[in-house]
């Protein structure tokens, strides 16, 4: 099989994938975007980027929930509605099929994403500082 460039009307679909994961987006909206029928716009996607069109949208959601559960603590339910999908049990099934490890698996081999939080040392040593003072700035506080 060779690659075929895709054509301006099947990169419109895929950018509207890539785009709009999140929502209840279906191949019919890929195909409309593209401006053909369903089963013409399924077979020239599936010629010029190597998968189907439904596939192509399940694997942007995976690999999406699949980056938050590296950099972001929300709960496994919350990721699954936030990249899309409907249901808890359907989306750990696709996503142990495709990464080989449920969500809360995966998370777990990866360090926490409160490693990646990255703040700097003047705000380290700012929110550091004791903030009850015995002596108020104002003067007030001051012994006589």
């Amino acid at each position: 099989m060779r690659f075929v460039p895709p054509a301006r009307h099947l990169l419109r679909a895929r950018d509207l994938a890539d785009r709009r994961y999140a929502e209840r987006i279906t191949v019919d909206d890929m195909a409309r975007a593209a401006g053909l029928s369903r089963g013409h716009f399924s077979t020239q996607f599936r010629k010029a980027f190597g998968e189907s069109p439904h596939v192509y949208l399940l694997t942007r959601r995976l690999e999406r929930a699949a980056a938050l559960l590296r950099t972001t603590d929300h709960a496994v339910a919350t990721i699954c509605f936030e990249v899309g999908w409907q249901s808890v049990g359907s989306f750990t099934s696709s996503f142990t099929r495709m990464f080989g490890r449920s969500p809360t698996a995966y998370r777990a081999a990866h360090p926490p994403a409160s490693d990646y939080a990255m703040v700097p040392h003047c705000m380290v040593r700012a929110y550091g500082r004791p903030q009850h003072r015995t002596i108020r700035e104002d003067g007030s506080g001051a012994p006589d």
